[in-house]
């Protein structure tokens, strides 16, 4: 089991994990061997509440298909064990991030002491500005 907070939890069996021959430098061992690790894992599947799943599709971007499975492609290190563990350590971190709820912006207003100063350096832009001027006689 995958713990995502205290209430939310994946079962290991619905993350799908495959091994991919990775690209870029590796020597002889990039040819041979699938080190890279690739994800797959379907948010349909899973009991999300319905603002989180929005949030996830926001969050993951690319990295979820139009059915809704995220596909999450780790190939920084050069061993497979350390490929998956970086793969799913990305999955938790792209839910926990979904799973917080963005504080709801309040609107404010400016203060009557920003608005003042605001107008002061407005005034004290313009009167520099006037100084450029010719000089008359």
């Amino acid at each position: 089991m995958l713990r995502i907070n205290h209430a939310i939890s994946i079962d290991d069996d619905d993350v799908e994990i495959s091994f991919v021959r990775a690209s870029g430098p590796g020597g002889q061992n990039v040819n041979k061997l699938a080190t890279a690790a690739q994800l797959r894992w379907d948010s349909h599947r899973a009991a999300l509440p319905p603002d989180m799943a929005e949030r996830l599709a926001r969050l993951a971007g690319r990295r979820m298909t139009k059915d809704g499975v995220i596909v999450i492609q780790a190939d920084r290190y050069r061993t497979q064990e350390r490929n998956r563990q970086d793969a799913i350590d990305r999955l938790v971190d792209l839910l926990r991030d979904a799973a917080v709820r963005p504080k709801p912006r309040r609107a404010t207003r400016p203060t009557l002491g920003s608005k003042q100063r605001r107008l002061e350096g407005k005034k004290h832009r313009g009167d520099v500005k006037a100084m450029r001027g010719r000089i008359s006689d």
